[in-house]
């Protein structure tokens, strides 16, 4: 069955909401709580991406609103809950992208697209059509179908998932998401299908392929090597990982889950580094000292998006 925004099963949620009937009195929305129209919060030159992403011209970001995750620790949540954004049409979010080409963007870099997939597919064919020619870049937390993966071969060069857990209790316990590491497995696989190995430019900036991210969570330094070892068992270094110590504790979080009301300490993250060379890892990104204490967070307040 063809995958669409009335009865919609874009993501593992199977929600099954028509997200078309929003407003019309429809108030039985699905687990993202977004409507079939396109809302992002900001659109400009991102500086805060791997390397190999940003470089030194900037990131063309797309931060779209709303997910299927909201994950108890997340530093988005401004706009992953969905109160912020504005609504654009197809037509606009292909002019932004070409906006942002323009701009001297290394790449288009759309930021929690999921439950937007066909919609951003055919933006990307618009854009494409009208002389997009940077790579596109399809940033998520790993929670996707390979259903809707598939709507994007040909469109995304690189992607830039999560994979944030392989114990099902900690992915139901913090991203209310028990199916996560089976799903987010299936999505990596597919990812890895359409890209194949890495590729780079003579600058080191890559236009093909797959970095994982995972952020370790204090107090879960096992999950992590976990995490690496289950990665780098299937794909070698024919992808890259990218290991982040920047999780930062938020107001929220110490009441409901205090085990998590603290940074990553230095001793902790050394641990899963050492356990990533031990094993093999060459191609990955490591962050320093400060990245817990600086803000990686732009502000979500229309930037980039006009009228349309």
């Amino acid at each position: 069955m063809a995958l669409s925004y009335e009865d919609c099963t874009i993501c593992p949620r199977n929600c099954h909401a028509d997200r078309k009937a929003y407003g019309a009195g429809n108030e039985k929305k699905g687990y993202c709580g977004m409507s079939d129209q396109i809302r992002i919060a900001r659109a400009a030159l991102h500086f805060w991406e791997e390397t190999c992403i940003s470089g030194k011209e900037g990131s063309g970001a797309v931060f779209f609103s709303g997910c299927n995750l909201r994950c108890v620790f997340c530093q988005n949540r401004e706009i992953s809950a969905g109160g912020t954004g504005e609504a654009v049409s197809l037509h606009k979010l292909s002019e932004i992208f070409l906006n942002l080409q323009d701009q001297g963007a290394n790449n288009i870099n759309l930021v929690t697209p999921s439950h937007y997939v066909l919609s951003a597919a055919e933006a990307i064919r618009m854009a494409k059509n009208q002389g997009l020619k940077i790579p596109v870049v399809y940033n998520c937390g790993g929670y996707e179908t390979v259903e809707a993966l598939k709507q994007l071969e040909g469109l995304v060069d690189i992607y830039l998932p999560d994979y944030k857990y392989v114990t099902p209790e900690l992915a139901g316990r913090y991203s209310f998401a028990a199916d996560y590491p089976e799903r987010a497995w299936e999505a990596l696989a597919e990812m890895f299908r359409q890209t194949g190995d890495t590729v780079f430019d003579p600058r080191g900036m890559m236009k093909r392929g797959m970095i994982v991210r995972h952020l370790i969570l204090p107090g879960h330094t096992k999950e992590a090597i976990a995490v690496l070892h289950k990665l780098y068992g299937t794909y070698k270094n024919r992808i890259c990982y990218s290991i982040m110590n920047q999780y930062t504790p938020l107001a929220y979080v110490a009441e409901h889950y205090p085990e998590l009301n603290r940074r990553l300490t230095k001793r902790e993250y050394e641990k899963v580094i050492d356990a990533a060379v031990s094993m093999g890892i060459e191609n990955g990104y490591i962050q320093d000292g400060k990245t817990a204490e600086e803000s990686f967070i732009p502000p979500f307040d229309g930037t980039g998006i006009g009228k349309g």
